[in-house]
């Protein structure tokens, strides 16, 4: 059985919230996966592979997760990782091509096998008073686009990947 560390940067809980769905994907296949605050992990010690998310704002991950990545580079590079980046709302199939700005820097610092963007919540009483005031702007739509079923796929994915044994 492999150790997993699922650990994700949010700031109204649907990140971490997509965090544990992935745990638990992991967790019915076969996996031992414990969840994570990045600011909370010092070493990833006991840990075969990570995933590693992000909430997006303004296009980019949020620092806990960016900090980690920088942080603990090395470590990351010695095992399995996968990163995943939540934020954009709307219907699934107008998400965004293109990876946030910096996440290909980040896949070159973990050395991850890939990268996955999955749609947000944007819940406004969640929301602080300028964050509500900037989606007002931006004319935002509010619901929770999250997908359950592609959550669940990576989450088999990963599962399968480390199944077959990748190579470190």
């Amino acid at each position: 059985m492999t150790r997993v560390l699922v650990c994700a940067a949010g700031r109204h809980g649907a990140t971490e919230e997509i965090a544990h769905t992935i745990a638990v994907g992991l967790t019915d296949r076969g996996q031992q996966a414990d969840v994570g605050a990045p600011d909370d992990v010092r070493s990833l010690d006991g840990y075969d592979a990570v995933v590693l998310g992000s909430a997006i704002y303004a296009g980019r991950w949020l620092r806990p997760a960016r900090e980690l990545a920088d942080r603990l580079a090395d470590e990351l590079r010695e095992r399995p990782v996968w990163l995943f980046s939540s934020g954009p709302v709307g219907a699934p199939e107008l998400l965004p091509r293109e990876m946030p700005s910096d996440v290909e820097g980040l896949l070159a610092v973990t050395g991850a096998i890939r990268h996955q963007l999955f749609a947000g919540r944007l819940a406004p009483d969640r929301l602080h008073l300028v964050e509500r005031a900037l989606v007002r702007a931006v004319h935002a739509q509010s619901g929770d686009f999250r997908d359950p079923d592609a959550i669940d796929a990576f989450a088999a994915e990963i599962a399968g990947t480390l199944r077959a044994g990748v190579p470190t």
